[in-house]
């Protein structure tokens, strides 16, 4: 994990880079992101807030703007994937915070998702949970992966940064 003291402003900014990120991300994924295998590949941005636990909210609020534009699916789908979205980066952080290893971050982004965002989705779309359940499974594996192995990628990369420079990110050289 980072030990960086981060400023507000930093926060701040990091979040709005995320927010940012996760929104341009589903703009040109949106093709196969609300299809029957819901392949999201900007929720392997929640594996971020295994670094920056403060990313639970922002990332929630990502999700918020994406399914708003997005999703079409009403007020249900945008509070409930807003809830998902925070959920599962609570998770992240909270398995982070207690020296989980990464490949807990993938099953958390796999997991809380595809398990429940089914339930709302059962509902507004009249296709029962047990069959929608395992396509959305099927389609959180792939960013599941990608958060862990970026969690990974990162930390690994940070760890040769605060070697060089305690207390701020290094360039590379």
């Amino acid at each position: 994990m980072f030990n960086l003291p981060l400023s507000k402003t930093r926060k701040l900014t990091i979040s709005a880079l995320c927010i940012a990120l996760y929104v341009v991300i589903m703009i040109y994924t949106q093709s196969f992101a609300f299809g029957q295998y819901q392949i999201r590949i900007a929720t392997a941005l929640y594996g971020l807030s295994a670094i920056f636990p403060f990313l639970s909210v922002p990332l929630g609020l990502a999700n918020l703007i994406s399914n708003s534009f997005m999703g079409g699916l009403g007020p249900l789908d945008m509070i409930g994937g807003t809830l998902v979205g925070f959920t599962t980066c609570s998770a992240i952080a909270l398995a982070k915070k207690h020296n989980l290893p990464n490949v807990v971050i993938a099953l958390l982004i796999i997991l809380i998702p595809g398990l429940a965002v089914p339930i709302w989705l059962s509902v507004l779309l009249n296709i029962p949970y047990l069959v929608l359940a395992p396509s959305l499974l099927v389609g959180q594996i792939v960013p599941g992966i990608v958060g862990g192995v970026m969690v990974t990628a990162l930390e690994k990369r940070t760890a040769k940064c605060s070697n060089r420079e305690k207390g701020e990110f290094a360039s590379p050289k």
